[in-house]
């Protein structure tokens, strides 16, 4: 298969560059030259945002296009039109984000989505991932492949949510888990969402599926105990009723990544039906391993992950944890 990955240096696209190569397939790479992709593919330069950016595309085939694009649709309407007769198929890493919210707990690719245009141009990121799956559709028709991901982690996250919480739990000591413990968490490691896109892409799949790991694929107390496991730091969790939580003022989500409490929006972010993706081969590893496997990529580079400039940093103060603590 001759893929072309636009992208392809950083997080989900290095994770499908290199689950390409370790396939054998021809991989060529087109970006800006911020980072370096993995070695063994073709690379192309050029700058979606600027004119005559995809100038290095002008000529080649692939058998498929992978984009993760997640800024202005119009860079992947102009991308996609430009490689419409010379791509088989074009793989577009959307989210769930593209739901009209609320999106009830059960709900899957049939629920309503917001409204969004290939044309537009700086939009929120609902908008913005709706209006480049219309991009890719109205290019490709049924070869378009919508791939609407819910949380992704795993080696290479520029985010920083599980590397936070890594590093959270390796400094020990008493650490404030929001609770409550059992309450179940959707996401999926970078490398089986790579894996279930090529393997798509191979069968000639098209259409949306949400890509993330079933309902209950984990807990909060899973991950968290995950993470004390693969750091061995001495860590104490003292779990914290969400009324606590939020009397205290800490915002979900990005205070405490993962953690979102029980009700409305929990139901949007972790309640989605993945069983069109499973029916179709989606398979996810055990949540331990890729906290195991994310602490040994993170130790290698430092202990410090890289950060999307795009996206704030998540994660906790820590002197309003020990005041929470204390109290």
């Amino acid at each position: 298969m001759r893929l072309l990955l636009l992208g392809g240096t950083e997080f989900v696209g290095r994770a499908v560059t290199e689950a390409a190569l370790e396939r054998g397939w021809e991989v060529t790479v087109f970006h800006r030259g911020t980072h370096a992709p993995p070695p063994g593919t073709r690379v192309l330069h050029g700058d979606r945002t600027a004119p005559d950016g995809l100038a290095a595309l002008a000529a080649g085939e692939w058998d498929a296009v992978v984009d993760t694009w997640s800024a202005a649709p119009s860079a992947v309407r102009d991308s996609a039109r430009l490689l419409a007769g010379r791509a088989g198929r074009y793989a577009y890493v959307s989210s769930r984000s593209v739901y009209a919210h609320p999106a009830p707990a059960g709900a899957d690719e049939s629920a309503p989505v917001v409204e969004g245009s290939p044309d537009d141009g700086g939009v929120p990121y609902p908008q913005a991932k709706r209006g480049g799956e219309l991009a890719v559709l109205d290019a490709f028709g049924d070869r378009a492949l919508l791939l609407r991901a819910g949380l992704i982690v795993g080696p290479y996250e520029n985010i920083g949510r599980l590397p936070w919480w890594l590093n959270r739990i390796a400094r020990g000591g008493p650490v404030l888990a929001p609770g409550p413990r059992d309450l179940g968490l959707q996401f999926i490691d970078v490398r089986d969402l790579a894996a279930w896109t090529l393997d798509a892409l191979a069968a000639g799949l098209g259409g949306p599926y949400d890509v993330v790991g079933p309902r209950g694929h984990s807990t909060m107390g899973e991950l968290l105990e995950a993470c004390v496991a693969a750091t061995g730091a001495d860590a104490e969790l003292r779990w914290t009723a969400p009324e606590r939580i939020a009397a205290a003022g800490i915002e979900p989500w990005g205070q405490l990544p993962f953690w979102i409490p029980p009700g409305e929006l929990y139901d949007t972010m972790h309640g989605s039906d993945t069983g069109r993706a499973v029916a179709a081969g989606l398979r996810c590893r055990p949540a331990a391993r890729t906290v195991a496997d994310t602490w040994a990529w993170l130790r290698s580079v430092g202990g410090v992950a890289p950060q999307r400039p795009d996206r704030p940093a998540v994660g906790l103060d820590p002197e309003l944890e020990a005041a929470v603590l204390a109290g």
